[in-house]
């Protein structure tokens, strides 16, 4: 009987091993997507009221948790049922992902036109600010789902040849760590203005230390921001660039014998896939427009 123990301790040692093993890498397949799911989050955790930026980022972390819960065991399922299916999420959410990265891009490159409208000073009641504040809440909550499919995906992709008790343990591990990883940034970030304020007034002298410390954390929070954001794109088409040549066996083929670095074969990847998708998209989009203008003459 203390021989079944031992072999089954030593089982489990083995199986926490290849867990540990198989977390590290699909740790590295998914880190790209988070530099733009803490950018983006960054952005929708700001511009609250300093006393509601805290409450508002615990709501989103309890929704992006629930979210998880949902995504988990469907991704499991189609994993033990439909395997092929994976790999065609995948691509989907590679093409998405590349679009993203592109658009963002050209949206840098050649800026849309938006409508110059003066600052309205609206007097709103405590539930209309407190409606405004759930409004925002739940397009956070929207935007972390489409992110958090995206990890699992690729974190599942990662292990697509281990046991499924192994596959469930190291995507469950990274759904967890990047939650709590991402929104604990988030917190950070989105209160450095606030910490930067209070050292601002810790004392009465002027041009101090604390001083100096905390006019740079308020000045940094936009370009910290700003700067996630561009990390965030650069991340999007590295990652939708792996996903083709990873995924796809007759480019993989195809790009092995030209003798140029990996990481810059994915960027260029991700960056040509994606604005062909953008190309697309605008093309439909403005057909679909003139279709609707001449039929409603």
């Amino acid at each position: 009987m203390a021989s079944g123990i031992f072999a089954l301790l030593d089982d489990i040692a083995t199986l926490m091993d290849d867990v540990a093993v198989m977390s590290k890498v699909a740790g590295k397949k998914t880190a790209g997507l988070l530099g733009d799911d803490l950018a983006v989050n960054a952005e929708k955790a700001s511009g609250f009221m300093s006393s509601r930026e805290l409450p508002v980022l615990w709501a989103i972390t309890k929704g992006s948790f629930l979210n998880k819960l949902i995504i988990l065991p469907l991704a499991f399922l189609l994993s033990a049922f439909l395997p092929a299916a994976i790999t065609i999420i995948l691509i989907i959410g590679g093409l998405y992902l590349a679009y993203e990265g592109a658009e963002k891009i050209h949206e840098y490159l050649f800026p849309h036109k938006h409508k110059k409208e003066k600052p309205k000073l609206e007097k709103l009641s405590e539930e209309e600010v407190l409606s405004r504040e759930k409004e925002k809440i739940k397009s956070a909550i929207l935007t972390d789902f489409i992110l958090s499919v995206e990890i699992i995906i690729i974190a599942l992709g990662a292990v697509g040849e281990e046991v499924l008790l192994t596959k469930i343990l190291v995507v469950t591990i990274i759904a967890i760590v990047a939650t709590v990883g991402v929104y604990g940034i988030v917190a950070l970030i989105v209160r450095m203005d606030e910490f930067g304020a209070k050292l601002i007034n810790l004392n009465d002298e002027e041009n101090s230390f604390s001083d100096k410390v905390g006019h740079f954390l308020v000045n940094a929070l936009p370009k910290v921001i700003k700067g996630l954001s561009i990390i965030g794109t650069i991340a999007l088409l590295l990652v939708s660039g792996g996903i083709f040549v990873h995924n796809l066996h007759f480019y993989h083929d195809f790009i092995e014998s030209i003798p140029v670095p990996g990481i810059i074969l994915e960027l260029l990847t991700g960056l040509v896939v994606g604005f062909i998708v953008l190309l697309v998209i605008n093309s439909a989009v403005k057909i679909y427009k003139q279709f609707s203008t001449n039929s409603g003459q």
